[in-house]
């Protein structure tokens, strides 16, 4: 097996995140398909879906380049009936993962458990129904909670809760910091919201009041590597075995985030994507043999550049723009 590619800044590419499809049974107001943009299709099944050959043959494929971690996202990836599948037949050197708004956990967790599912993050931005609704425009508040119940039931703990932190779920995070640190087998993710791919500036907080609250709680802080991200940990017992975690994901103009990415996406149409915040990048990986899909992948690790501090570059006002370098470069996709 050889090592993680790197791309030209040094980043290694150990991870992936793969959208299994783009149907939802939620509609929530902050959503941007995992940068791709409102595209959520009908729920029925579409012919554009990987099918669970070409994910699991992909996996396959990247695991040779050194990759040791997929997870699993959406729209909702639980929409696909065969996921217990796909779980089961990815490599077993690979750390599975997977995003879910939680509704079908229950009935399920055990099984994707037993398959070699590892964790789960669950969509959980708010612990008042009416305001779960507002948001997700979904009525399923307390399905969403037995969907955490039976991860955690099933082994798949901790289960990282995540919450979009914007103007209609701010008020919520002290409460669910508390509730995070009181209940034993989940964390905390408040992940910043993204004007940027969502067009709503109006809805952004400033996520730096989140940090420095949380600073002055927490019991201890830690970096994590990945996104030079902070952890911080509240309501610990003397001996740490009680409390809570909660991790900032704060990707909007932040260089750090950018510089350390290890990560690339693929689409549920079997496009490989290199950066988040960019669809300039995509590339097919044509009928997804294996020859096609390592040329493709290697091609969009080589070109991957941090998109704040490379693709974006600072005025000299302080406002982000595009390095004239990019300036009319041609789009890769098809």
């Amino acid at each position: 097996m050889a090592g993680p590619l790197a791309d030209d800044f040094g980043r290694e590419v150990t991870g992936v995140r793969i959208s299994l499809t783009d149907r939802c049974n939620f509609d929530c107001v902050y959503c941007h398909n995992e940068g791709l943009g409102d595209t959520r299709g009908p729920m029925e099944p579409s012919d554009d879906e990987m099918s669970a050959d070409d994910v699991v043959r992909f996996l396959e494929v990247v695991e040779g380049y050194g990759v040791d971690s997929v997870k699993f996202t959406g729209g909702e990836p639980m929409l696909r009936q065969d996921l217990e599948e796909i779980v089961e037949r990815t490599p077993d050197s690979m750390e599975v993962s997977l995003t879910t708004n939680g509704t079908f956990l229950p009935g399920r967790a055990a099984d994707l458990k037993a398959a070699g599912l590892d964790r789960v993050n669950v969509s959980q931005d708010a612990l008042d129904p009416d305001d779960f609704a507002e948001v997700t425009k979904s009525g399923a508040y307390e399905r969403v909670l037995e969907g955490v119940k039976a991860a955690v039931d099933a082994g798949l703990d901790p289960v990282k809760l995540n919450m979009v932190v914007f103007t209609h779920t701010a008020g919520y995070v002290e409460e669910m910091v508390e509730h995070v640190a009181d209940n034993e087998g989940l964390q905390l993710q408040l992940i910043q919201y993204m004007p940027e791919l969502t067009g709503k500036p109006e809805w952004n907080v400033d996520i730096e009041r989140v940090h420095d609250w949380l600073a002055g709680k927490a019991d201890r802080v830690e970096r994590r590597e990945m996104h030079d991200r902070k952890r911080y940990y509240v309501g610990e017992s003397d001996d740490g075995e009680t409390g809570g975690m909660v991790e900032i994901v704060d990707p909007v103009e932040n260089e750090d985030f950018c510089a350390n990415c290890g990560r690339v996406r693929v689409t549920h149409e079997g496009y490989l994507k290199g950066c988040l915040n960019r669809n300039d990048d995509l590339r097919s990986m044509g009928e997804m043999t294996r020859d096609e899909i390592a040329e493709t992948f290697e091609a969009v690790v080589a070109n991957r550049v941090p998109y704040y501090g490379e693709y974006l570059i600072e005025n000299d006002d302080g406002e982000y723009e595009i390095n004239e370098s990019y300036l009319g470069a041609p789009s890769v996709s098809d």
